[in-house]
């Protein structure tokens, strides 16, 4: 379901759609229910996709997908007239729309010397698929253009905003995901140049030279590519892989980023998704099959899962949001903001009996630390609700709640207030007891906590009140312009914070009431004798 802005007219719409369904069809092996139909859904922002025209019951095929139908590596003529690209380990590359996007920790790079070897001969299969698409594209004719034809040419997506639409988001960490000039990066020296190098295989023997796309025109339609694989491209996983991951809860049917084995897969793509839905698409040696999970009604759209993605997370990759994929919100809060708050607790517990606190000794002792215990030190903490996991019909029970922090926050609080007690305890023994006694370290963490949330939502323009005003004003309840979906992302990432603040809190008071307690003891136990 990736949100797009394209504009052709409802009549050709319709007979693309048409051309793709009796393609799809005549595919050796492919299946498609008769009580389901592919529909445009422009007006509720969602591109294409699948509905129910009568009740469907649970387990029933709804389509079936041959493997040999599937536009990848294994299937693509590309593979033969440019074998080299595709052998060898692959070296990880910045993957569309993101700089964070890394491989698997098994795809080792071949080698770490850009020097040593031409940066476009070391593809992986994130930049081989965009290769792939490329090539069928520039070919103009192919096995796959009726499918191609299908999908979206413009994107919702945040590496398409212009700068006033990115600012909607305000401080919210996705700004910094986008990777526009990574992204510009990767697709200059992995795929403009070997298209440059080869447009005897990419383009067709007759195309004039002035018919060939310049590197301008290359980059933008890498781009394009690239978000299309983002937003439609599945990991070809076998079925048997799958069995043994759903051991520990669902599998999603989309890909983040790199995976071994990667391709855009006809009508399995046409299904939008959600967090709560009714389909399953199921990897087969032969074909992938899309199934029902329960009793699918007359008129009601057929959903897939992408998995327990937050608003921003769904934004950046796909386009879209939806009010059900909020309850996996989350918010990022850096390590300076936390780091600040407990520096402010510690000054403030020792007012009047220190002048000033050696924070850069302090600084000097965190990293002998970190050396000894061999602690990876974080930048920033991800605070996120607990939330049951989806079940076997698809459905989500209960309400996601904040219940802690994160479990790497309170360690790396715990050692660096190891260095503070060293800093600031030596010549000073009740100081330095103070700050080994438990419930005193758990005072500074969550008064520096609340210090840094706080801190973190006034990083935003705007207020959490201010924004659901103009949500509640919102046509439906749901976003769909980059505006109301730049708002949406904000408020969410402000809600957690709120929770997490009211958390904080009741922490506090819970820590003050244990101290009360202690402190009345001696004098009960006195009562007592």
């Amino acid at each position: 379901m990736a949100t797009t802005t394209d504009t052709v007219p409802v009549g050709d719409f319709e007979q693309q759609t048409q051309k793709f369904l009796e393609w799809f069809t005549s595919q050796p092996g492919a299946t498609f229910h008769k009580d389901i139909k592919l529909v445009d859904l422009r007006d509720k922002s969602a591109g294409r996709g699948i509905i129910a025209t009568a009740p469907i019951p649970a387990d029933t095929t709804l389509f079936t997908i041959p493997r040999a139908s599937i536009l990848c590596a294994t299937t693509s003529p590309l593979a033969k007239k440019l074998p080299h690209l595709f052998k060898g380990p692959a070296e990880p590359t910045v993957a569309e729309e993101s700089p964070s996007h890394t491989a698997d920790a098994d795809d080792e790079p071949l080698s770490q010397n850009d020097d040593e070897e031409d940066d476009s001969q070391s593809q992986d299969s994130w930049t081989l698929l965009i290769l792939i698409l490329m090539h069928e594209y520039l070919q103009g004719s192919s096995n796959w253009s009726p499918y191609l034809s299908v999908l979206p040419t413009q994107f919702d997506t945040p590496m398409f905003w212009t700068e006033v639409e990115l600012a909607e988001l305000q401080a919210s960490a996705l700004v910094a995901k986008v990777g526009k000039e990574e992204a510009d990066k990767m697709i200059r020296t992995k795929i403009v140049k070997v298209v440059q190098d080869n447009e005897d295989v990419f383009y067709p023997a007759d195309t004039p030279k002035t018919q060939r796309l310049g590197e301008e025109e290359l980059l933008k339609l890498g781009h394009r590519m690239g978000s299309a694989i983002m937003a439609y491209a599945f990991d070809l996983a076998k079925e048997e892989d799958d069995e043994d991951d759903e051991e520990d809860g669902w599998v999603e049917d989309k890909i983040a980023g790199m995976n071994d084995s990667m391709g855009m897969v006809p009508m399995a793509d046409m299904l939008n998704a959600d967090a709560v839905f009714n389909a399953h698409i199921n990897h087969g040696e032969a074909c992938l099959t899309a199934t029902s999970l329960r009793e699918i009604k007359g008129g009601e759209e057929i959903l897939n899962y992408y998995g327990p993605l937050s608003s921003a997370e769904l934004l950046r990759r796909y386009g879209y949001v939806t009010p059900n994929h909020a309850r996996y919100d989350v918010v990022e809060v850096g390590w300076g903001l936390v780091e600040g708050g407990l520096k402010k607790m510690v000054e403030e517990g020792i007012k009047g009996r220190k002048k000033e606190v050696d924070w850069t000794k302090v600084e000097e002792l965190v990293e002998e630390l970190k050396e000894e215990e061999g602690e990876e030190w974080e930048d920033s903490f991800v605070l996120e609700r607990q939330s049951e996991d989806p079940d076997s019909e698809g459905q989500v029970h209960g309400e996601a709640e904040f219940v802690g922090l994160p479990e790497e926050l309170e360690e790396q609080v715990k050692t660096y207030l190891k260095a503070v007690k060293k800093v600031v305890g030596t010549g000073d023994r009740a100081v330095a007891e103070a700050l080994g006694n438990k419930t005193v370290r758990k005072e500074i963490l969550l008064g520096g906590v609340r210090k840094a949330l706080e801190e973190r939502e006034g990083q935003y323009a705007t207020s959490l009140e201010e924004d659901e005003k103009v949500l509640a004003g919102i046509e439906g309840g749901r976003p769909t312009t980059r505006k109301e979906m730049a708002l949406w992302v904000r408020a969410g990432e402000k809600r957690i914070i709120r929770e997490a603040v009211a958390w904080v809190k009741e922490q506090q008071e819970e820590l003050s009431k244990e101290k009360g307690q202690e402190k009345d003891e001696p004098s009960a136990k006195r009562r007592k004798a």
